[in-house]
C-alpha cells in the first residue's frame, strides 16, 4: 500500500469505489468498474482474496487442494465470466445423485442421472411424475434465470414474464412462490425416499420445513433450480480457489488495486473507509463503497443498528480418502454413487424429523447428509501420487444443525458432537466404516476437517453462520417496493446513498454467483 493511503493523507473521493471484502462477488464488483475505467479499491481483512471461494492444503503433509466452504457452482452466469475475460473451467458430475435406502439399510439405493433405478426402492411409478416435475419448474427458471443480471422485475411482472413464455407456467408460479413447496413434491411423488431427494434443494443452508408458512424454504428450492434455467451444479476445475482466483487476475488485469490484510473497522456514509494495514491505520474516500460483507457486519462498520439476520443451518466435514468406501448396494459402484449428490438419511420424513430434534436443541440423529467427491469429477486437485493411490476427497454438508445449536455450548464438543453425527449417519448405509479409509496426515492423524457455523461466523465474518448472508430473497421486488434509483433497481441498496452492498446480502446475491458484484457495479454506472 502506498504512502498516500496513510492516515490523514489521502483525500476523500480519491476512489470511484472502495469495496469492503475481497470475496468473489467484491471481486466480480471491482472487475466490472476497473474495466469500465473507474479507479477501484478491494480491501480484503485476511492474507488471501475469494472468501469462502477457496482452496486450502486442509492436511498436513497431504497434498490436495480441498474448496474448503463452498464447493460446487451453478449460480454463476456465464456472462459474467465472458465479460471478466476470467479463465473459470467447470465440469459436469458423472451422475445427478444417488440415494441408499435406509429401510433396507443401504442394500438398495436410488440412481438418478444417465442411469435411474426408481424400481430398485420401490418406486417405479414416481419416475414420470419426478422428470415431469422438473420440467414444469423449468418453465420458471429458464425464464427467470435472464434476469438475474438485469434490474429488478416485481413479482407482477416476474409472474407475467414466467407466463409469457408458457400459459401454463402460471400454477407452477404459484407452486414456487405462492405455497409451501412440500405440496408440490407430495403432489408429484408418493415414495418418501423420492420426496427427500426433491426437498433437500429447498433446506440446504436452510433452517425449515417443507411445510414452514414463511416460504424461506421455497426461495431456497428456486436458487438451487435457477441456475442456467436448469439448476446444474458443476465442479469448478482446480477448486473453489480457482474460480476466486481467476477473477482476482482479471479484475487486477484492468487495474484494480486489491489488498489484502486490510482490516476495515469504520464506514462513514459520506465514503470515507478507515482500515488497518501493516501495523497502520489508514483512511480512503470514495464515491462510492461497495460492501462485501453481511447487512450486519456493515451495520456495525457504519454505526447503524444491527438488522435481525437468520443463523445458518449447515455443517461440513472435508475428509480425504485412501479410496471410496465400499458400498452396501452391490447394484452400484462408489465412483456411480459418488459421482454426484449422495444422499444420506434425507428421506422426507427423516428431514421432518431432523428440524424437529434440531428446534429442540439436539443435533439431529441421524443426521440428513450430502456428500460430494470433488476429485471423481475433478483430479487436478490431487498430487500424481494421490491421484495413483486411488486417493479422493470426500465433503460431507449436514442439513438441520442450526447455528442456535451453538448458543451454549463449547464450541470444540459441538464440532466432535457434530463430526460423530455426520460420520455415524454415512456409516450406516457403507459396508464398512468411513473411518477405516480416511488418509493419516503427516503427523499420523485422521484427514477429517469439521466448519460450522461458528466457524463461518469466526473465520470467514458471515453472521451466524448464514452461508446466505442473512437469508436469500426473492429474486424480484414486491409489487409496492419503492425502485426509483440504481441502487433500488438492482437490488443492492442500503440506508446510505453511497453505501450499496454487493455481496451474498443483496437481492439476487447467495452462492458462488457473482451476481451481487455484477450487480453493484451495474448500479454505480448507472449512477450520476
Amino acid at each position: 500500500m502506498s504512502a498516500d493511503h496513510a492516515a490523514g493523507a489521502a483525500p476523500a473521493g480519491t476512489f470511484d469505489a472502495v469495496i469492503v471484502g475481497g470475496g468473489h462477488n467484491g471481486l466480480v464488483a471491482a472487475g466490472y468498474l476497473a474495466r469500465a475505467g473507474r479507479r477501484v479499491l478491494v480491501l480484503e481483512r485476511l492474507d488471501h482474496v475469494g472468501g469462502a471461494a477457496v482452496s486450502a492444503h486442509a492436511f498436513e503433509g497431504v497434498d490436495a487442494r480441498l474448496s474448503r466452504y463452498s464447493y460446487l457452482v451453478s449460480l454463476l452466469p456465464r456472462r459474467i465470466v465472458d465479460d471478466l475475460g476470467a479463465r473459470v473451467r467447470l465440469v459436469k458430475r458423472r451422475q445427478s445423485s444417488y440415494t441408499p435406502d435406509p429401510a433396507t439399510g443401504g442394500r438398495s439405493g436410488l440412481l438418478v442421472g444417465r442411469t435411474n433405478t426408481f424400481a430398485a426402492v420401490g418406486a417405479a411409478d414416481d419416475e414420470a411424475g419426478f422428470a415431469e416435475f422438473y420440467r414444469r419448474c423449468r418453465t420458471v427458471t429458464e425464464r427467470l434465470w435472464p434476469t438475474m443480471t438485469a434490474p429488478l422485475m416485481t413479482r407482477s411482472q416476474a409472474h407475467a414474464h414466467v407466463q409469457a413464455g408458457d400459459p401454463d407456467a402460471g400454477a407452477v408460479w404459484h407452486a414456487m412462490t405462492g405455497a409451501p413447496i412440500g405440496a408440490a413434491i407430495e403432489g408429484a411423488v408418493s415414495s418418501d425416499l423420492v420426496r427427500g431427494v426433491m426437498a433437500t434443494d429447498a433446506l440446504i443452508g436452510t433452517f425449515a420445513r417443507t411445510d414452514d408458512p414463511s416460504l424461506a424454504q421455497n426461495v431456497c428450492f428456486l436458487y438451487h433450480l435457477l441456475g442456467g434455467g436448469t439448476g446444474d451444479w458443476d465442479v469448478p476445475i482446480g477448486g473453489m480457489g480457482a474460480v476466486s482466483g481467476a477473477l482476482a487476475a482479471a479484475a487486477a488485469g484492468f487495474g484494480a488495486e486489491i489488498v489484502t490484510g486490510a482490516e476495515v473497522f469504520g464506514i462513514d456514509p459520506d465514503g470515507e473507509v478507515r482500515y488497518r494495514s501493516g501495523g497502520r491505520e489508514h483512511r480512503v474516500g470514495a464515491r462510492f463503497v461497495l460492501a462485501n460483507v453481511t447487512p450486519a457486519v456493515l451495520a456495525g462498520l457504519v454505526g447503524d443498528p444491527a438488522p435481525q439476520l437468520a443463523g445458518g443451518s449447515q455443517v461440513k466435514v472435508n475428509l480425504m480418502l485412501r479410496r471410496l468406501p465400499r458400498l452396501r448396494d452391490a447394484s452400484v459402484t462408489p465412483e456411480q454413487a459418488f459421482g454426484g449428490t449422495f444422499h444420506v438419511n434425507e428421506n422426507l420424513t427423516q428431514l421432518d424429523a431432523a428440524h424437529d430434534r434440531a428446534a429442540g436443541g439436539e443435533v439431529p440423529q441421524p443426521l440428513p447428509c450430502e456428500i460430494y467427491c470433488h476429485s471423481l469429477a475433478d483430479p487436478t486437485i490431487l498430487s500424481d501420487r494421490l491421484r495413483e493411490t486411488g486417493a479422493q476427497t470426500m465433503t460431507l454438508f449436514g442439513l438441520h444443525t442450526p447455528h442456535s445449536l451453538a448458543h451454549g455450548q463449547d464450541p470444540e464438543r459441538l464440532r466432535n458432537a457434530l463430526t460423530s453425527a455426520a460420520l455415524g449417519s454415512l456409516n450406516s448405509v457403507l459396508d464398512e466404516p468411513v473411518q477405516d479409509v480416511i488418509l493419516e496426515d503427516g503427523a499420523g492423524r485422521l484427514c477429517i476437517e469439521t466448519k460450522t457455523t461458528a466457524d463461518l461466523e469466526h473465520i470467514l465474518g458471515m453472521t451466524a453462520g448464514n452461508i446466505f448472508h442473512g437469508g436469500l430473497h426473492w429474486p424480484f421486488a414486491e409489487d409496492d417496493e419503492a425502485l426509483d434509483t440504481p441502487a433500488q433497481r438492482w437490488g443492492v441498496y442500503t440506508a446510505h446513498e453511497r453505501i450499496l452492498l454487493c455481496g451474498s446480502g443483496a437481492r439476487r446475491g447467495g452462492g458462488v454467483s457473482g451476481i451481487g458484484g455484477h450487480n453493484a457495479a451495474m448500479a454505480v454506472l448507472e449512477s450520476r
